[in-house]
């Protein structure tokens, strides 16, 4: 078993301990680590955290934030859940930085099974104030959350529904103090609904990496030159995409464009790489990542 496979006990009186575990309602008597430890150590942190079953616009929401993070040195924590969770972890390491998955179960057996478990093994880490042969139970997530919350600046909620546990995690943030972002969704859909409430409630507008690397006192550090793939859309249907996935239908009643035109201008960004097609006639905007491929 390699050392990244071996789970560490850590108290308060430990060097590893995180600070801002120490200031907190309810704090841990201890954690287990598993994974790379240096990944605990002072530094920026960002929580993301949303749904279970997001929308595909939350989930590139999720991973476009996690990238930006990622690739100005933010540490991105989240919850190691299925949907929103998962992008954010995913996108965190796709871009070359830090994760740290916090679980509400024991390391040994993160939960749920992922094709993430050795790459978090080897780049990130697993985080947990049970046992590391604990089975997930449903009161641990609850405070599990204040973890989540307890170990970042901000807490950014990408998609929620109504009664959502990512909402338990927004409440910790608040009562520790920390920023709570909340990004606006479709009026008309239940996934929207948790971050409009918090945005009635106080929670911060969130649009833009930029605004919440701006709080953490970072500035974007993109590449100089820019391809042209990547420059801003240059037409109506391209920039309906902008942090959307639709399709053509509905690129058509929002642009006011005949359908037939629409379609066109997708099959011709297709081609020049800067449109990708997903499931059920879909269209998005291709991602950095993917231009450099």
């Amino acid at each position: 078993m390699e050392l990244a496979d071996l789970p560490l006990h850590i108290r308060p009186a430990s060097q590893h301990w995180p600070e801002e575990l120490r200031t907190i309602d309810a704090p841990p008597e201890s954690l287990w680590l598993r994974g790379q430890v240096e990944v605990l150590a002072p530094a920026k942190r960002v929580a993301l955290v949303g749904s279970r079953s997001p929308t595909p616009y939350g989930e590139a929401q999720a991973r476009r934030f996690a990238r930006a993070l990622a690739e100005n040195g933010v540490v991105v924590v989240s919850g190691y859940a299925r949907g929103i969770d998962q992008a954010a972890h995913r996108a965190a390491l796709e871009a070359g930085g830090r994760t740290i998955a916090v679980l509400g179960n024991g390391v040994a057996r993160p939960w749920p099974e992922c094709e993430l478990l050795p790459r978090i093994l080897a780049e990130g880490l697993f985080l947990s104030e049970h046992a590391p042969e604990e089975a997930p139970r449903p009161h641990h997530f609850p405070l599990r959350n204040r973890l989540i919350s307890a170990l970042s600046s901000a807490v950014l909620v990408i998609e929620a529904a109504h009664a959502s546990g990512s909402l338990i995690t927004a409440r910790w943030a608040a009562d520790q103090g920390r920023e709570v972002f909340a990004l606006p969704g479709r009026v008309d859909h239940p996934m929207a609904r948790g971050c409009h409430r918090l945005l009635r409630e106080g929670a911060r507008l969130l649009e833009d990496p930029e605004e919440v690397l701006a709080d953490l006192g970072l500035g974007s550090q993109a590449p100089e030159a820019i391809s042209q793939a990547e420059r801003a859309p240059d037409s109506l249907v391209l920039a309906e995409l902008r942090g959307e996935t639709l399709t053509a239908d509905e690129l058509s009643r929002r642009t006011h464009r005949p359908l037939t035109s629409v379609i066109v201008e997708l099959v011709e960004a297709e081609m020049a790489g800067r449109v990708a097609r997903t499931p059920g006639g879909l269209f998005r905007l291709r991602e950095r990542s993917e231009l450099s491929e």
